[in-house]
């Protein structure tokens, strides 16, 4: 299952790379892709997550990815862990916010944000928006009645 990111808007005009899966799921490692069942490989991204009101947070993370589906993903405790541990010391009050994994950079683009050799509005420009956002629902293994086929 997956869903579009949609609205009208600057996000709507930038390249589109990569789908994205940020699992909620704590005990699952995803060493195979859920939905190609390939092996997946280990990389880092800089991704690019909007913080409500109005903030952008670059985090370089390493997710699972599957290069078949050009799918990453990236576990929801691990990026929400990161988040806080940085944000409580540059800006405590957003703590807790809503907040959306948006899309990636090139790593220079990530450097020179994370340095602030550019501004926001420079980021968002540069931004590579994910091409879809999907979600998985994990059916653990075991011997299931007929009817729930």
């Amino acid at each position: 299952m997956s869903k579009r990111i949609s609205g009208k808007g600057k996000l709507d005009k930038l390249k589109r790379r990569h789908r994205f899966f940020l699992s909620p799921y704590r005990e699952y490692a995803f060493a195979k892709c859920p939905r190609c069942e390939g092996k997946t490989k280990v990389r880092k991204f800089p991704l690019v997550i909007h913080i409500d009101p109005k903030q952008i947070f670059l985090l370089n993370k390493q997710c699972k990815y599957c290069p078949r589906c050009d799918l990453i993903i990236a576990r929801q405790e691990e990026v929400e862990s990161l988040m806080a541990d940085r944000l409580i010391q540059v800006n405590p009050e957003v703590i807790g916010n809503k907040y959306l994994v948006i899309g990636t950079l090139d790593r220079k683009d990530w450097k020179d944000g994370s340095r602030g050799s550019i501004t926001p509005p420079e980021i968002v420009d540069r931004i590579d928006v994910f091409e879809d956002v999907w979600s998985f629902e994990i059916i653990p293994a075991g011997w299931y009645p007929a009817e729930n086929k």
